[in-house]
């Protein structure tokens, strides 16, 4: 095991009144700590969802008549969102660890209350209204995560994940699936593969996770065999399947004469038609933003299907440019938690990044016409409240995990250190030579390299 204590760094300075080199050791200052790529992916985010958001809202500004009104809102929420991100990259990432029990506990009751008390949109009942409306699930997702990273790292052996691991992950995860399951199916199934993965990456041991794929094939089939076979008016009596039909029409797409006749699909279908109409009229380039035709068609086009409209204003490349952004951040992801000495801020932050990117490649992937619709959002991109301020929460755990979480050395960096150490050692023996100049302040600050980066 390396040590707990990662070595100072150092750059090297040349003085050009001495004409000497000196070793001064690098501080760090500024107020943005934490992994500098992931942070510069955070705010490339947040400026497309400003560009975007302010033209895809042309409905409801057309609606309300104020026409800045869904660009201050949204830069409010981003605004507030930079400083939910700085807060949480400002707390170790050990303190984490209190979050599983107390979140378990608090998600169980919003999630349960949204089936009371909770307020009916596009008919489904997701939100709460306490003077604001919040998304429970978006709270309880967070917590399964963070939760199956403590199991899987308190429950080790030498081999991977010890075999209890799995019994304890399913008893603190499927209550928080299967209550956001009759609401909200695709983040229920985006959940489950989330914690899927994870118990891939935490090692449990492959004939648990052969009983439990097994498992899970098998109600999938059962499933969709009593939706094909039993009658309507039975599936209608049963509550938690009143959307049924909605997951039913969406999976299988539209029918044969809806694909005979244009007329039927875009009448069926409208948003995933005028979706593939604004990709397709992007002629490659783009209209520029401000110039989408489409998002006065699409009633989602500031949410589920921006997307689309990110493609018909910046083109294809444009599009490509914030899936490579996502793959980026899932990879710079990657490369904090393999740096990682303990297990638990590795586990936990692969799996947030898991969780953002996976919802992001669901929404591309809706947009673009290759997946059914599930009414996932852009994650930092599309507009929105609670969604956006705890994918913040999200971003600022994983910077975290890049500023405090103990690293382990790569060879080369030892060796660079130790190669340092001995020459500061050495020119140590020349008092004036060990020194840089009064003016090194200016060189120094530009040296400067966060200490918390991986």
């Amino acid at each position: 095991m390396a040590s707990a204590v990662t070595p100072p760094r150092y750059f090297l300075y040349y003085s050009p009144k001495r004409k000497t080199f000196s070793l001064v050791p690098i501080t760090s200052k500024r107020v943005f700590q934490g992994d500098i790529v992931v942070w510069v992916i955070f705010f490339l985010l947040c400026i497309i969802s400003l560009i975007e958001v302010y033209s895809a809202a042309a409905t409801l500004t057309y609606k309300s008549g104020d026409y800045i009104a869904p660009l201050i809102k949204q830069a409010g929420f981003l605004g507030f969102g930079t400083i939910v991100v700085w807060f949480f990259h400002s707390v170790p990432c050990r303190f984490f660890r209190l979050i599983p029990i107390p979140g378990w506990i608090l998600s169980i009751v919003l999630l349960s209350l949204t089936f009371v008390v909770g307020t009916t949109e596009n008919e489904s009942s997701r939100w709460i209204n306490i003077g604001f409306q919040f998304q429970p699930s978006e709270l309880a997702k967070g917590t399964a995560v963070i939760g199956t990273a403590f199991f899987l790292s308190m429950e080790r052996t030498a081999q991977g994940a010890s075999p209890r691991a799995l019994s304890y992950i399913l008893t603190f995860t499927l209550p928080i699936i299967l209550l956001i399951f009759p609401e909200n199916f695709s983040t229920a199934g985006l959940l489950f593969a989330t914690i899927y993965l994870m118990l891939f990456i935490g090692r449990i041991p492959m004939r648990q996770m052969g009983r439990l794929t097994g498992l899970m094939v098998a109600i999938g089939a059962l499933a969709i065999a009593l939706v094909t076979i039993l009658p309507q008016k039975t599936l209608d009596s049963v509550n938690f399947l009143h959307r049924l039909d909605t997951w039913k029409g969406r999976i299988m797409g539209a029918t044969p004469e809806a694909e005979m006749n244009d007329t039927i699909y875009l009448r069926t279908h409208k948003q995933e038609a005028h979706a593939a109409i604004a990709i397709a009229t992007s002629n490659v380039v783009g209209k520029l933003p401000g110039n989408s035709e489409e998002r006065d068609h699409l009633s989602q086009a500031f949410s589920d299907f921006i997307y689309a409209i990110i493609i018909e204003e910046m083109g294809i490349e444009g599009g490509l440019l914030v899936v490579v952004l996502y793959i980026v951040l899932l990879v710079r992801a990657g490369r904090i938690a393999s740096r990682c000495e303990r297990n638990f801020p590795a586990f936990m932050a692969m799996g947030l990044a898991i969780m953002l990117v996976m919802q992001a490649m669901i929404n591309v992937l809706v947009a673009t016409g290759i997946a059914p619709v599930t009414g996932q959002p852009l994650p930092l991109i599309s507009r929105g409240g609670t969604s956006t301020l705890v994918n913040c929460a999200y971003i600022g755990i994983i910077l975290s995990v890049s500023r405090y979480a103990r690293k382990v050395p790569e060879e080369n960096d030892k060796a660079k250190v130790n190669a340092l150490t001995a020459d500061a050692g050495n020119s140590g023996n020349d008092g004036n030579d060990a020194k840089p100049d009064a003016d090194t302040d200016a060189h120094h600050e530009a040296f400067t390299d966060n200490k918390g980066m991986a």
